[in-house]
């Protein structure tokens, strides 16, 4: 028998049988979650970085972790492999993510399977960014899916997971604030156990989003997500993520020190936990912070 490969450091798998799911512990109303996400490395030099992210962070207690999953399902394989042996080889809950882009039905079981195969029950269900970006028109797979709802509905058909989605406190370039609600609800109708929200900068934004949601009954709980600001050249890339230019009481405050790097990482971080505390006091169930390893 060939010999096991082992993409981080070893470690005996500690996690108990049968682990609360995400779902379970936002409807124990606790204390609220928070979790990282990474993404998968490219390389072994990547692949150092993020094990030594996951070590470091690990000791940290998070409620769950997730890997991302590239454009075009790019970092397919490596997505696998890395969420799988984060679940093998450490005590964490993980959360695999799956996109439809340009991927067919019957290749979307496979990575369900796989992710049933290596004991991952924790699903982020997202449509996927068209290859020029969030803005550019979507065109589905021939012979995949059309949207995340339908993507939803394929993964709690073949299996018991607990399945995740997307939101976006800053309106989708391709919807307005309404229809996006409406396709939250959506998602939550097709099984969705909760929502994780793309990048934003403004806590109000978050807020109208759950408004809007709620007001059409929908209890579906929302994460947000948060990205701190620790680069000027991020500040472009931020913008082509979410689709929407930063605020100008963000981008103001990080060109007022835009000469000396240090000061640069302080002020995007001092942004970040300030969104946070008012996110929390506010009533977020919880926080997911993109680590970028």
């Amino acid at each position: 028998m060939p010999e096991r490969t082992h993409y981080g450091p070893s470690a005996e798998r500690r996690v108990p049988a049968r682990m609360p799911t995400v779902a379970e512990l936002l409807a124990n109303k606790g204390e609220p979650l928070f979790s990282f996400e990474f993404f998968p490395p490219k390389d072994a030099e990547g692949e150092l970085i993020l094990w030594r992210a996951v070590r470091e962070l690990e000791a940290l207690g998070p409620d769950y972790v997730s890997v991302t999953y590239g454009a075009n399902g790019s970092t397919r394989d490596r997505t696998v492999r890395a969420t799988a042996a984060i679940a093998e080889q450490t005590t964490l809950r993980t959360m695999a993510h799956l996109t439809c882009v340009s991927q067919s039905r019957d290749e979307l079981r496979r990575v369900i399977g796989a992710y049933a195969a290596a004991d991952i029950h924790h699903v982020l269900a997202i449509r996927g960014d068209p290859p020029g970006g969030p803005a550019e028109p979507w065109v589905p797979h021939p012979g995949g899916l059309g949207n995340a709802t339908e993507l939803v509905e394929l993964i709690r058909s073949l299996g018991d997971f607990c399945v995740g989605v997307a939101a976006f406190p800053d309106v989708h370039p391709n919807a307005n604030a309404e229809l996006d609600a409406d396709i939250l609800v959506a998602k939550a109708e097709a099984g969705a156990s909760f929502a994780i929200t793309q990048l934003f900068f403004r806590a109000e934004n978050y807020f109208q989003l759950v408004q809007r949601v709620r007001e059409r009954g929908c209890d579906l709980p929302i994460i947000p997500g948060i990205m701190p600001v620790t680069t000027i050249r991020q500040i472009d890339r931020f913008a082509e993520l979410s689709g929407t230019e930063l605020p100008d009481e963000v981008t103001t405050r990080l060109h007022a020190v835009a000469e000396d790097p240090v000061s640069v990482r302080q002020v995007g971080i001092e942004i970040g936990i300030e969104m946070c505390h008012e996110l929390l006091a506010g009533g977020a169930p919880g926080l997911q912070l993109f680590t970028q390893n």
